[in-house]
């Protein structure tokens, strides 16, 4: 379904509220004004299959933004408002926007990006004066709300996020249909995670990435209401599920362990019985902290592991989880298959790299046949991988042991950071730990460790040393990092993804002779 069928059934339903100022955007104002935006844009010269990009902080009319360009066959580039204007440039005009909605949030930014776009002519702000864009309130009220005679559904076309190279767009060809017709696939949030018109469903995270953004919508297509943070704080992440009665929210691992480090007092000042799913995802959990989480939510966490290609997915449940501590799950949509570097399937419990196996490729790097060739198996075409590697125990669960990228090769051994990073964020001195491999003479690779301290602790070769202890006590010693360094501030993206390569980056300079 779609905000139209929901404006005529319950109109004044809130479709969106804001946690943070509680601003309110009801079923026929969403309709109506992504209506109008669609209009705009057809008036422009808009067609089924044209591109546009959308830069903006989380607030209300993201939302417009995205089903104006859903109900006109358009496809929408959701642009990271944290990049740099020579790295939005970059997606901007790779993707071909025609068109580009920014906010007055982003105003230096949006400012920033107009002497470097190639095209695109349509240039709307909103919330405020942009230099170099034309009013988006004043647009859309310039054309009526009466729905486009032929609607056609858009789809996103979201961009890796770069840590471990370029950004790329992720294209899937346009569904086949106008947006009162049913979805055919059948696919959405209502099945695995029992959503539906009755959901409240809370979005901590930034509205760029791609499952904020799915979800989102998703409770949207269904009728729910979409409760919006402007920023994830764990206080102000309880308190909304408190205030809202949420029923379903969704999470990364770095937002469990924020909030379980609150003190005791504070967060069992929150009553969070309305929330029946919390949903997780975006990067494995380390196992203590998810069974922290289940210890205090109950057994209402659901992990899927998926990404913005949407070539396969795995789904478990708390009560599978915690017979198969670690797992994500087993296969949702598409088969599974773990291969070695030559594309040979490995046996059961042997690691390898994770494929997913469908009826066709569904996905395409935008203008980039040799990195789409790269993620498909060498003699299977239609078995895809995101670079994750993994292994399958004898039930078909999946366990993940860590990006293949971030592999470390030292002395001839793989060891996988993602390992030691688990172990090391439940220290109480650690607020958020890297680990990743550097150049060495001799051993090929050492592991380095690079911690954030906890508020209030002071890094010094003495902590360097206890957190060096404290790890030889729960993994093998040849995975210890040979050093620990401090960080004030450790560089996440926004979505909680670890920008790890900046960090690895630095390091491989520095190791460089001369």
């Amino acid at each position: 379904m779609y905000p139209g069928q929901h404006a005529r059934e319950t109109p004044e339903k809130p479709a969106v509220v804001m946690a943070g100022t509680g601003e309110t955007v009801t079923y026929r104002q969403l309709d109506e004004r992504s209506i109008r935006l669609a209009r705009v844009w057809r008036d422009a010269g808009l067609q089924r299959g044209s591109h546009v990009a959308l830069v903006a902080d989380n607030h209300p009319r993201y939302f417009e933004v995205y089903w104006a360009a859903i109900r006109s066959g358009l496809y929408l580039t959701a642009v990271n408002r944290y990049l740099s204007a020579d790295e939005a440039a970059y997606i901007v005009n790779d993707c071909g926007a025609e068109a580009i909605v920014v906010s007055s949030a982003v105003s230096q930014l949006a400012q920033d990006l107009v002497p470097l776009l190639d095209g695109c002519p349509l240039r709307h702000a909103f919330g405020g004066p942009v230099e170099g864009y034309e009013s988006y309130e004043d647009a859309v009220a310039a054309v009526t709300a009466d729905p486009l005679d032929d609607q056609p559904v858009g789809a996103t076309m979201l961009y890796s996020s770069g840590t471990t190279g370029r950004p790329k767009g992720i294209k899937r060809p346009l569904p086949e249909r106008q947006i009162d017709e049913p979805d055919p696939t059948g696919r959405g949030v209502s099945g695995a995670f029992g959503m539906s018109a009755d959901t409240v469903y809370l979005s901590p995270a930034p509205l760029y990435h791609a499952a904020p953004l799915a979800f989102t919508a998703g409770v949207q297509a269904l009728g729910g209401t979409v409760v919006v943070m402007e920023k994830f704080d764990p206080v102000d992440c309880l308190a909304a599920i408190e205030h809202h009665e949420v029923t379903a929210a969704q999470f990364v691992p770095t937002m469990f362990v924020r909030m379980l480090k609150l003190d005791p007092e504070v967060r069992a000042r929150y009553d969070l019985s309305s929330l029946r799913t919390a949903i997780h995802a975006a990067a494995p959990c380390p196992v203590e902290v998810k069974r922290q989480m289940i210890e205090w939510w109950g057994p209402i966490l659901i992990e899927y592991y998926a990404g913005t290609e949407g070539n396969g997915s795995t789904i478990i449940t708390s009560e599978q989880w915690l017979a198969h501590p670690g797992s994500v799950g087993r296969p949702a949509v598409g088969a599974i298959h773990i291969c070695d570097e030559s594309g040979a399937e490995l046996p059961t419990g042997e690691a390898g790299t994770v494929y997913f196996e469908q009826a066709r490729m569904p996905f395409e790097y935008h203008g980039d046949p040799e990195k789409t060739r790269n993620a498909q198996h060498p003699e299977h075409p239609n078995w895809s991988t995101l670079g994750d590697v993994g292994y399958l125990d004898d039930e078909g669960y999946l366990y993940l042991t860590d990006r293949k990228a971030f592999m470390i090769i030292s002395g001839g051994v793989n060891i996988y950071p993602q390992e030691i990073e688990d172990a090391l964020v439940l220290h109480p001195s650690v607020a958020d730990v890297a680990v990743f491999g550097v150049p060495d003479e001799d051993m090929g690779e050492t592991v380095q460790a690079v911690v954030e301290p906890a508020a209030g602790v002071e890094p010094s070769p003495a902590l360097a040393q206890e957190l060096t202890e404290y790890l030889r006590q729960r993994i093998a010693h040849y995975k210890v990092p040979r050093r620990v360094d401090f960080i004030d501030e450790m560089p996440r993206l926004p979505t909680g993804k670890l920008y790890k390569r900046v960090l690895r980056d630095r390091y491989a300079t520095a190791a460089r002779p001369g």
